[in-house]
């Protein structure tokens, strides 16, 4: 399949990584642990690196496949590519505690599956998105590729042509394929209308206050819990009269750094009622780093704080 599409194009690209995994599963089969721990080691760590052909085809390949109609990769191979992330993490456990023949055992497993996968995309995932996405398709997904990476020592040709890669805070070509509210705006990136932006500030779990460049509130989120109480009054007051005299000193410091572009963030946590508050405030300006005001942002981070370890399963089972 490799001959019939060019350099650069994200197949083209998906199948040298194939290439390079089945020489990486040859090599580490070959090496023992217990003997040579460094080099099994360093290959299962580049192997490891997979997780950017994984996350690849998630983010890129398989949304383009939905908009098709064709779901099942999202729902099956996701859950495959998860197995098989499970079993590097046991490997790489392994590998930590030491427990060398678990490793050389469980790395049979990583090979058994990854085989299996590759012969899946070769013959079933690939040849079926080719007949499914048109070329405009692959070149949208090849220019979205950069942010995330590849196995690969070198970045792929560009696909169809060479063109400079464009970092997605850059990329101001709007999608024409998609529909949206009629009454959404555009934003940086996506549409939006007026209720739905309400109603995405007011969830968030934060506090956010906005002040323009002439010091006047215009804007706070009304969250159903506030860290700190907030009226509509205060819409269009200047900033130092929303303040307690005792600390209206150091916001307007704040402030006036912003402005002065000596500074472009500042950071305070205190207790206040028994809770730990997390206040940040950020300089915010345009693209031509104008300044345009003060976002304030207050969080209680009580709860946060006490968490250690990790959770991987949902909390409701």
């Amino acid at each position: 399949m490799q001959q019939n599409v060019p350099e650069g194009h994200p197949v083209h690209t998906y199948l040298l990584e194939a290439e390079l995994i089945h020489s990486l599963l040859d090599e580490l089969m070959g090496v023992d642990p217990h003997t040579d721990y460094q080099k099994f080691y360093n290959i299962f760590n580049h192997l490891s690196t997979v997780e950017k052909h994984f996350a690849r085809k998630e983010n890129q390949l398989f949304p383009f496949l939905e908009q098709r109609g064709w779901t099942g990769p999202s729902q099956n191979m996701w859950s495959f590519h998860d197995t098989i992330r499970d079993i590097f993490r046991l490997v790489r456990k392994n590998l930590e505690e030491n427990d060398l023949d678990s490793a050389q055992a469980n790395a049979v497993y990583i090979a058994e599956n990854l085989s299996r996968l590759l012969n899946v995309e070769a013959n079933i995932l690939f040849p079926r998105s080719l007949e499914l996405l048109e070329d405009e398709d692959w070149i949208k997904m090849r220019e979205g590729e950069e942010e995330i990476g590849w196995m690969l020592s070198q970045a792929p040709a560009s696909y169809p042509s060479e063109q400079g890669y464009v970092h997605p805070s850059m990329d101001t070509q709007v999608r024409e394929d998609v529909e949206f509210d009629k009454t959404a705006q555009h934003y940086d990136e996506g549409y939006m209308t007026v209720e739905q932006v309400n109603l995405l500030l007011k969830t968030l779990p934060v506090d956010i206050t906005f002040v323009d460049e002439h010091d006047r509130v215009i804007f706070y989120n009304r969250g159903e819990e506030r860290v700190f109480p907030r009226s509509a009054g205060i819409i269009g007051r200047e900033v130092k009269f929303c303040h307690p005299p005792k600390s209206v000193g150091t916001v307007l410091r704040i402030v006036e750094s912003f402005r002065a572009g000596t500074q472009n963030e500042a950071n305070f946590w205190f207790n206040y009622r028994g809770r730990l508050i997390y206040v940040r405030y950020f300089a915010v300006r345009d693209k031509d780093k104008n300044y345009k005001g003060v976002v304030e942002m207050s969080q209680d981070i009580t709860d946060i704080q006490q968490i250690s370890g990790e959770r991987r399963l949902l909390e409701w089972d």
